[in-house]
């Protein structure tokens, strides 16, 4: 089976995983991708997401067979350390990490709806970010994805 993750065609062997397998156990167990994270295993909190053509995904329950020929982009293709995402930048600025957690698949989810409308109102983030933070920093993910916006639409970093 063949998977395109983060820009790369990634070769996973058919003896190692079954069709069925949740694409999350793929990207951490076999392919040793671990920041996107297990938080419920029911699609509920948002640990797991990643993004599959654009689209925030919770990977915890999406199988992998479903995913082949679509594009797949973890944490760890985002941003790099010496170039971050727009939203990296903006989620340092604003101080959202508390104890960071949920905070890969919360960006990834963030990123999504950045991709379909660049400039969100209050209503479209709190209604797209439905990943669940135990710190409750919810206020500063909303002020970090306007950060973000204005930054990717004057093209200017941090």
């Amino acid at each position: 089976m063949e998977l395109t993750i983060n820009g790369r065609k990634t070769a996973v062997d058919d003896a190692v995983i079954a069709p069925e397998m949740p694409l999350l156990w793929v990207l951490r167990d076999v392919l040793e991708l671990t920041g996107t994270k297990f938080g419920c295993g029911v699609a509920a909190c948002g640990a797991c997401t990643v993004q599959v053509d654009g689209q925030a995904t919770r990977s915890c329950v999406t199988p992998v067979a479903a995913v082949v020929g679509k594009q797949i982009r973890t944490i760890e293709g985002l941003g790099q350390p010496d170039a971050p995402h727009a939203l990296q930048q903006a989620w340092a600025q604003h101080d959202v990490p508390q104890c960071g957690y949920c905070q890969s698949g919360m960006l990834m989810a963030a990123a999504a709806l950045l991709l379909k409308s660049p400039n969100p109102s209050d209503a479209e983030i709190d209604a797209a970010i439905t990943n669940l933070c135990r710190c409750g920093t919810y206020p500063r993910v909303r002020a970090a994805i306007h950060t973000a916006a204005a930054l990717l639409q004057s093209g200017k970093k941090a």
